[in-house]
């Protein structure tokens, strides 16, 4: 069925989060070597915290409650201001006919700024920022008021990103088509989900099959 619209994640999807990581969270990082914790794990963390949000990450190493509220007051003033370049292939994308939304899951003010530092804000209809400082929704609850609000049909959306465990799961959980964009080669597949690896692999898929 031709879609009416495309919902994109954008960490790892849009861009690659390892382009800035290292500056980005150099200072997160130099918090937790200064509180002594978890110096036996700082090159997995480094990793982690470019592909999970911060309080995934935090619970998924047992950070200490003063080490994770200090890095999350961090963390929420944190904006980037440096060069960003969108994946090659995002043209291809941004010209296909469908409408387009982004959904992200961050912090408000360091999400606006790659938003801004990308220029990519025109390209959607509409932006949202799930920020887990102050809201408990999911990707899926920001799928279903985007899908409410313009009055799509289900069959109508697709779903765009790299996280096999947000925003595929999510789109899958409620029918909506997904395709993953595996842009950090995870090394496996899921059954019935198609997997590309660049952003003009996803325009081409689109092409072919939605219209």
């Amino acid at each position: 069925m031709n879609k009416k619209a495309i919902i994109f994640d954008l960490d790892n999807t849009i861009y690659p989060v390892s382009s800035i990581g290292d500056q980005l969270f150099a200072p997160l990082l130099q918090l937790i070597h200064k509180s002594g914790e978890l110096n036996d794990v700082i090159a997995d963390l480094r990793s982690a915290i470019q592909r999970k949000p911060f309080q995934y990450v935090a619970e998924q190493y047992g950070m200490s409650a003063e080490l994770k509220n200090n890095g999350l007051a961090l963390l929420k003033e944190l904006a980037y201001e440096g060069h960003m370049c969108t994946y090659p292939g995002y043209e291809s994308v941004r010209n296909l006919p469908q409408v387009k939304h982004l959904v992200t899951a961050g912090f408000t003010k360091l999400q606006w700024s790659k938003i801004e530092q990308l220029g990519i804000s025109d390209d959607f209809k509409s932006i949202h920022i799930i920020d887990r400082m102050n809201s408990d929704d999911t990707k899926k609850d920001v799928f279903n008021k985007i899908r409410e609000l313009n009055g799509y049909d289900i069959a109508a959306l697709l779903v765009v990103g790299d996280d096999p465990e947000s925003e595929i799961k999510d789109g899958m959980a409620i029918g909506m088509d997904v395709i993953w964009l595996d842009s950090l080669n995870l090394g496996y597949n899921i059954p019935y989900v198609p997997k590309v690896n660049t952003l003009m692999e996803v325009a081409a898929y689109i092409r072919s099959n939605f219209g």
